[in-house]
């Protein structure tokens, strides 16, 4: 093969162990906490702390070329993200609650831009209606519908996180940012989750294990990846390759965790992914 095509193929297959990484979280996260083996305060203290030291390795702090970026705004919504997130898995099956996530983003993100000015073309605008009529299809009280304070936590996970890339826009040392964000987010997270902590259980050595792995590796190299890959796509690319991640945790939940795919599970990710690849695709054809 032309090494004019190594650039395409590394980006092809960063891109690719970043959707897996984005997955893990919610995978790892339900994995613990379904099975009792850590509380919910637990695994984001955890989760934080581990990401804060690899993303503080991989930033190479040690190093007097980079300093510590990032900020407290950014931290803030990070720990509400991660804290919204644990708590939510407590009850919502892997995949139900990575199309919920995603979806919270990306409508947080398009009402971001809509206040910035953004005009949304008709297709667009029937784009954003399905988005959000999957959600309510989701939503909708029933036998099989994800328990309502439960969706709303990650609901809630998903716009914190949209706001946290928001804040994000225009920093020009990416990698140090988060790793700055993540060891600000620390300290928030022991005043806000120590308290309930000290009347909890210790947390099993399954629980501790699956947080560090989505602190330090689906999140701390993840991210760093994420980041390495992000150069060789455009705007529009970046954003479409992410609707695999609920996808991809589905299929992962269904097969490792007994996890079932519902109709309403499968109609709702139709509509949602439907929805919103035509709001992002139409943005591209419009530049």
């Amino acid at each position: 093969m032309p090494l004019t095509h190594s650039p395409l193929r590394r980006t092809i297959l960063l891109t690719a162990i970043a959707m897996l990484a984005f997955a893990g979280n919610s995978l790892l996260c339900r994995l613990a906490l379904a099975g009792g083996h850590i509380d919910p305060a637990g695994f984001t203290l955890i989760r934080l702390a581990s990401g804060a030291v690899m993303l503080a390795v991989l930033a190479g702090f040690g190093r007097s070329a980079r300093r510590l970026s990032g900020s407290w705004p950014a931290a803030a919504a990070l720990l509400a993200y991660a804290a919204a997130f644990s708590f939510a898995y407590v009850q919502l099956p892997a995949g139900t609650g990575a199309f919920l996530l995603f979806a919270a983003v990306q409508a947080t993100m398009i009402a971001a831009g809509l206040a910035r000015g953004e005009r949304l073309t008709g297709l667009q605008w029937l784009g954003s209606a399905l988005a959000l009529a999957g959600l309510a299809i989701l939503a909708a009280p029933g036998a099989d519908a994800p328990p309502p304070l439960s969706a709303l936590l990650m609901i809630i996970s998903g716009v914190a996180w949209g706001a946290y890339s928001l804040l994000g826009r225009g920093t020009v040392d990416a990698l140090g940012a988060t790793a700055g964000n993540f060891l600000r987010a620390l300290p928030l997270a022991m005043v806000v989750l120590l308290p309930g902590l000290l009347s909890i259980p210790l947390p099993g050595m399954i629980g501790v294990i699956c947080a560090v792995l989505s602190g330090a590796l689906a999140s701390g190299v993840g991210y760093a990846i994420w980041y390495a890959a992000l150069p060789g796509l455009t705007p529009a690319q970046g954003a479409s390759v992410q609707l695999s991640v609920p996808v991809i945790t589905a299929i992962i939940g269904a097969a490792a965790l007994a996890e079932p795919v519902t109709w309403r599970l499968g109609l709702s990710s139709v509509t949602i992914l439907g929805g919103i690849a035509l709001v992002i695709g139409m943005r591209r054809a419009a530049r």
